[in-house]
């Protein structure tokens, strides 16, 4: 997959801030909590692509969401088998093959989601200090790297439904869990005010009211977008989980009556999320369910095992059941298996959600040229001294580039915008060294023909309309 916009403004800020400390905090000058990006900065000082730095972020994270959910589903349903089932569903989940593949938070915050369910549901049922601070420090990081991680904080009284309100002491350990929870709170809070060092703490809010309604804003209209927003992230989730994923889950709500109540949890902490993004959701995205998504594999393992436990009744003759069982869990997970092999051989073509696809893989925020452009420019600045010119100041361009070259004396990188002329400092470079410009962008899909410019190559942005294109910069004499 190309480099994303986003990945390259993320893996940019883990760069400077690992040169200059001064800057740890630089991802709130755009309202984003920095964990993801102190990882990367980890990541980035022991590999050398700072990209594949970023994304095996994601991938370790993802690999602790596997183990997660692994934990999650023995507490929940007391059966390994279970458990396995629910790791092998995940592996082949199609939103977390994007997800745990992207330099992007959303990967991150799966985990901590999943664990923070963990442990509030090991919290309630054997009321210890060490899972309370255990607890406390999962959601502390979960809210350092997005405001999304706030939901285990908010849905943990619901895991009250867990409770043994039968055993004797009642009020004693009621009181008991009560305190503990509010001591996890007061370390997820304590952690998150570590951002209140940074005098640009504020802008958190700020790039929280781009995406979501202020509740000031969203009483004006409180049912105006709702219905579209759900539909919107319904036929995402609809288009990640497939008929197999969702068909398993349905069998695990309605035909297994065993363990209600953590089925209820898990609903849970699916539905609040799912809905109150529906009705607050301003700008919407398929990564903002991604993390709730994940409650939902756990039923689906169930309902799996339910199926193979059905199959297990038919089939009378023991040596085939390990056969019919296998048979069972190949055609489950067939679909979204090709849907991984795509991702991995032919992204551009990959069925999955069609937004996640526009953005990543099939526009002109995707960097398909990223790399042929760093390696031309490698072979110009050992020659000498280059200028590169690019659309934008912020984003995809020139952030990709200055992840890969800012650290050569011989190039000098500068983004414009916007551009109604052409630049004179651009012209003014041209007239000392080899000079490129680069053009990406909607509004400049066709060039002024008054632009000094002489095309060096064009590519198409995935299969989408949209070209990304290098110029040299001709000289005015």
């Amino acid at each position: 997959m190309p480099i994303f916009t986003d990945e390259a403004i993320y893996l940019r800020w883990a760069q400077i801030a690992l040169h200059d400390s001064s800057w740890r905090f630089i991802s709130l000058t755009d309202g984003k909590q920095p964990l993801f990006v102190w990882f990367a900065m980890v990541f980035m000082k022991f590999i050398q692509d700072p990209l594949v730095a970023g994304r095996l972020v994601s991938v370790l994270a993802g690999f602790f969401t596997l183990i997660g959910l692994w934990f999650l589903s023995l507490e929940l349903f007391k059966n390994k088998k279970i458990s396995f089932l629910s790791s092998i569903l995940y592996i082949f989940f199609p939103f977390a093959q994007v997800y745990d593949r992207m330099a992007l938070m959303d990967s991150m915050v799966g985990t901590f989601s999943v664990w923070a369910l963990y442990f509030s549901i090991l919290l309630v049922r054997k009321v210890r200090l060490d899972i309370a601070y255990t607890l406390g420090f999962i959601i502390g990081g979960g809210i350092l790297t997005k405001s999304t991680n706030f939901f285990s904080i908010y849905l943990l009284p619901f895991t009250l439904l867990l409770f043994d309100f039968g055993k004797d002491n009642l009020r004693k350990r009621f009181t008991k869990w009560f305190i503990l929870a509010f001591f996890s709170m007061v370390i997820a809070y304590g952690l998150y005010s570590i951002l209140r060092l940074s005098p640009l703490f504020s802008m958190v809010t700020t790039k929280n009211a781009t995406f979501i309604y202020p509740i000031s804003e969203w009483i004006n209209h409180p049912f105006t977008f709702f219905l579209g927003n759900l539909r919107g992230l319904t036929d995402w989730l609809i288009s990640y989980l497939g008929i197999a994923y969702a068909a398993l889950i349905l069998i695990s709500l309605i035909f297994v009556k065993k363990f209600f109540k953590g089925k209820v949890i898990l609903l849970i902490y699916f539905i609040l999320p799912f809905t109150s993004l529906a009705l607050f959701g301003k700008v919407i995205f398929p990564r903002f369910i991604y993390f709730m998504s994940l409650f939902l594999l756990p039923l689906a393992a169930e309902g799996l095992n339910t199926v193979l436990v059905f199959s297990k009744k038919i089939i009378k003759d023991t040596k085939y059941h390990y056969v019919s069982s296998l048979l069972i869990i190949l055609v489950v997970v067939s679909y979204s298996g090709l849907i991984c092999y795509e991702l991995t051989t032919n992204p551009k073509a990959a069925p999955i959600a069609s937004s996640d696809s526009s953005q990543y893989l099939n526009n002109w925020s995707a960097g398909w040229s990223v790399n042929d452009t760093v390696s031309l420019l490698k072979q110009e600045i050992s020659k000498g001294k280059v200028f590169v010119g690019t659309e934008g100041t912020f984003g995809l361009m020139p952030l990709s580039l200055e992840l890969y070259l800012v650290d050569n004396k011989n190039i000098t990188i500068k983004g414009y915008w916007p551009i109604n002329e052409f630049p004179k400092e651009a012209l003014a470079y041209a007239k000392k060294m080899p000079a490129y410009f680069i053009f990406y962008q909607p509004q400049h899909q066709v060039i002024s023909s008054e632009f000094p410019l002489e095309l060096i190559y064009e590519k198409r942005a995935g299969d989408s309309n949209y070209f990304y294109r290098m110029y040299k910069i001709i000289p005015k004499s």
